[in-house]
């Protein structure tokens, strides 16, 4: 699913009187303030929905799949997203 398929599903809701224009402008800012978020490295939680945080990843070693040899993977830091019981509960069905 993408972006404009979620503006076209909200839009056509027949209980929400926007039309797809607006939509896309109301999930635009919605995802950018998630993303702005993220990067300032906050943790944010949609009830019911999920929760959004970065973690840090520990420094490791890799192995290169073509020549067996040994590689560092530096420490980073990434972006997680760990859905709630709801929904798991709901994909699990």
């Amino acid at each position: 699913m993408t972006k404009a398929d979620i503006v076209a599903r909200i839009a056509a809701r027949n209980d929400i009187n926007l039309n797809k224009k607006d939509v896309a402008v109301i999930v635009d800012s919605f995802l950018n303030e998630i993303r702005e978020a993220l990067y300032a490295h906050k943790h944010i939680e949609i009830r019911r929905f999920g929760t959004f945080k970065v973690v840090d990843r520990k420094k490791r070693i890799a192995r290169n799949p073509h020549t067996g040899s040994a590689v560092e993977v530096p420490s980073r830091k990434v972006p997680v997203f760990k859905p709630s019981r709801l929904v798991k509960n709901k994909v699990a069905e």
